[in-house]
């Protein structure tokens, strides 16, 4: 089950076994927050894009009976994500596509998803853009193999009318995400932003928003803070890793 160099975490909120390893891209706190951001179809199909070793899939696992697609190019991270699907018996919920995002259509019908999620790459691929020398670690973080609006744009394609993107990104591309979400015809609806502590800026924004849904009735949640003054996790983040 497990390669060299490999390792299995947990995720004892939802307890979900993943196969990690030191040597590629590993989940994040973006991930779990994204898996507890939307409200999930009870049954239905969500595709779950940019699914690196599939992390948020897997915990949006425990919250939904719908069929989990998830699609993810680097043969390295698809191929932990598969395997953490067995290790986990989820294998009748959830199939894993090494596949681009260009090519989603190709698995997943058009107009037939009720959820897509992503944890998509943050960083603009500019010339002087500082990159990971780790190939797996700069494709996850950079806009290398796929752009913010390519990610919109393939996430219509998929959801059916009144279908929902929920992403999870960084506060300065808000504006972008906002235009690209209003280019796609998916109408912002909720915004949450997250910041390490009280008196610091957010350094994260989770966003969902509905497939030609009506333009009102915007909403910005209340803030999540992830720590506390001594570094400790905050009651609700806390929760969201390790259960009540």
């Amino acid at each position: 089950m497990l390669l060299p160099g490999e390792r299995i975490d947990q995720l004892f909120a939802d307890d979900i076994q993943i196969i990690q390893s030191k040597e590629v891209f590993s989940f994040s706190i973006d991930a779990v927050l994204l898996a507890n951001f939307p409200s999930f179809p009870k049954n239905g199909k969500i595709v779950d894009l940019c699914a690196g070793n599939g992390a948020v899939g897997l915990f949006a696992s425990r919250k939904t009976k719908a069929q989990i697609i998830q699609i993810e190019l680097q043969h390295r991270l698809a191929d932990m994500g598969k395997r953490s699907i067995q290790l986990n018996q989820l294998a009748e919920q959830m199939t894993m596509f090494e596949l681009g995002l260009k090519n989603a259509t190709s698995v997943v019908k058009p107009d037939s998803v009720d959820l897509v999620l992503c944890n998509p790459p943050y960083f603009k691929e500019l010339p002087t853009s500082q990159k990971n020398p780790n190939p797996h670690l700069a494709i996850a973080r950079h806009e290398i193999h796929t752009t913010l609006t390519e990610v919109i744009d393939v996430s219509a394609k998929l959801l059916k009318t009144t279908g929902r993107l929920a992403m999870v990104h960084r506060p300065d591309r808000f504006l972008d995400i906002l235009h690209a979400m209003e280019s796609a015809n998916i109408a912002p609806k909720r915004v949450r932003f997250v910041y390490p502590k009280v008196g610091k800026e957010a350094n994260t924004l989770l966003i969902e928003g509905i497939k030609q849904g009506k333009k009102d009735g915007f909403r910005v949640l209340p803030p999540l803070f992830t720590y506390d003054e001594q570094n400790n996790y905050l009651p609700e983040m806390k929760a969201m890793l390790y259960g009540d």
